[in-house]
């Protein structure tokens, strides 16, 4: 199985750079059987049969983008250099990060960021650095919301700085547990009037937490994809969403996560005969065709970039030949592509 297999053309015009609004105005293409049909997101009500169960990363998305100075003596005197942290995730000693530039850093340096918040370098390893911030707590989160942006992943970054509209449009409405430095995008097309109007349809919710990772942004190195390792992120399955999802697949009800991060979180929570076991851990589970679903009966998700493990996810669920035919239709059709672009409804 090639990384090659996974690749396709995608005019740079499709790549969404701001959400539409409201949010559940965005495009949604539903693959079923072997139709192919143009819907809203707001039409899901409409769409989803009662009973159907959506499993919703509850995760809370950071302001880990931060832009600080450097102080290092010279002959001269004193030179600050600017510097661009991308925190990833916490350690034992601190939060292990991403710098630009990072040749230029050493260890027992400190980086401010604004009065509020500084951090010393404790190690340098692998392209990442370890930092040790002055704050910590309450008073860390504090001062994260004071000088941090949110993290626009590489392909909006490049196009536009992030802004105060990103905090709130990168967030989902259910946001509870901070600790991701990506979003669960498929999850920023609901609004409170939609997840009303399901309710009152008679759709479920589970609510699960996988705090998503700057490693999702990862491109796939390899040629044989079967010989990629994927990076691990922290999740869990309470037993209460463990005992919800195992009830609805007893009763033959239909378990459809929202977002591939909440799919990977309880496909690694699954056992082999189906049912999930309460979850809390990394998981660093690696779905491409011939993966065989335990729990998943569909998915909704955005539209993923060429060669990425994302792509691979949909082709496993689809089928090589039918994911194909799904982005060849969303491109034709001018759907809107990655994070703030338009969703799919995918049911195998």
């Amino acid at each position: 199985m090639k990384l090659s297999d996974f690749d396709f053309d995608l005019p740079p015009a499709l790549i969404a750079t701001r959400p539409v609004r409201p949010r559940s105005s965005a495009r949604l293409l539903v693959a079923q059987a072997s139709a192919i049909a143009d819907h809203r997101v707001s039409d899901l009500p409409g769409i989803l049969r009662a009973g159907d169960v959506l499993v919703l990363n509850d995760t809370q998305v950071i302001p880990a983008r931060l832009t600080g100075t450097r102080a290092r003596p010279t002959p001269q005197g004193e030179a600050v250099a600017g510097i661009e942290v991308t925190l990833l995730e916490p350690a034992a000693q601190g939060w292990r990060a991403l710098a630009r530039p990072l040749r230029k850093l050493r260890v027992g340096e400190v980086i401010r960021f604004g009065d509020a918040l500084s951090a010393e370098v404790v190690e340098i390893a692998g392209g990442e650095l370890l930092l040790r911030f002055d704050a910590h707590g309450d008073a860390f989160d504090a001062a994260l919301a004071q000088v941090g942006a949110m993290p626009l992943p590489p392909y909006i970054a490049a196009l536009r700085a992030p802004d105060d509209q990103d905090r709130d449009d990168y967030q989902t409405v259910w946001a509870a547990r901070r600790g991701a430095v990506a979003a669960p995008t498929a999850s920023l097309h609901f609004d409170a009037d939609l997840l009303d109007r399901l309710a009152a349809q008679g759709v479920q919710f589970v609510h699960v937490t996988l705090h998503v990772g700057a490693g999702t942004f990862l491109p796939v190195k390899v040629d044989d994809v079967t010989t990629h390792r994927m990076h691990a992120e922290w999740g869990e399955v309470g037993a209460d969403a463990a005992a919800a999802i195992n009830r609805a697949k007893a009763e033959g009800r239909r378990v459809i996560p929202v977002g591939t991060t909440a799919l990977r979180l309880i496909e690694s929570a699954a056992r082999p005969d189906g049912r999930i076991a309460p979850f809390r851990g990394t998981t660093d589970i690696f779905i491409y065709p011939g993966y065989r679903f335990r729990v998943t009966d569909g998915l909704m998700t955005n539209f993923h970039l060429p060669k990425s493990t994302l792509l691979m996810l949909v082709s496993a669920l689809m089928g090589q030949d039918r994911i194909r035919r799904v982005y060849d239709h969303a491109v034709t059709q001018g759907y809107r592509f990655f994070s703030y672009g338009d969703a799919s409804l995918l049911i195998p």
